[in-house]
């Protein structure tokens, strides 16, 4: 019930983002979620994609330097408190979120969430049972 996200490893220059970009689009790749984070001298672009292994290929044989994570997608009510009933949840058991970012579904009435949980396997644990819906990593391209 896991997904998985690449992060690739940018100077943080002009264009290296419009690189990963170009290389993606010209295989074919489509990026479902993404979030970037930087400091003066780096950034981590963190995404979710439709083809991961092509994707890793692709970017390594252009030189970038990239990490696998395991994240949790987890689809959250569009309405006030949608969020909030998830981190109270999680936060009730301990679990502590070291990032997210969102992505809307198409024809839905909610988002779904990219969580990195300090305790993944928990995190899923503790969410399906208490009813949340955990998406896995090979179907967040067709939702």
């Amino acid at each position: 019930m896991k997904a998985e996200q690449l992060s690739v490893f940018l100077e943080n220059r002009t264009g290296r983002l419009a690189e990963v970009t170009k290389i993606l689009a010209d295989a074919g790749i489509n990026i479902r979620a993404l979030s970037l984070a930087d400091t003066s001298d780096f950034g981590i672009l963190r995404m979710i994609v439709c083809d991961n292994a092509k994707a890793q290929s692709v970017l390594k044989e252009k030189g970038f330097t990239l990490g696998r994570t395991s994240v949790v997608a987890v689809e959250v009510s569009d309405r006030p408190g949608g969020l909030h009933a998830v981190l109270d949840m999680v936060s009730k058991h301990g679990i502590n979120v070291e990032y997210m970012y969102a992505f809307v579904q198409r024809a839905k009435d909610s988002a779904v969430m990219i969580f990195r949980f300090d305790k993944v396997d928990r995190a899923v644990e503790v969410l399906q049972a208490e009813g949340f819906t955990i998406i896995p990593g090979d179907t967040l391209c067709t939702i």
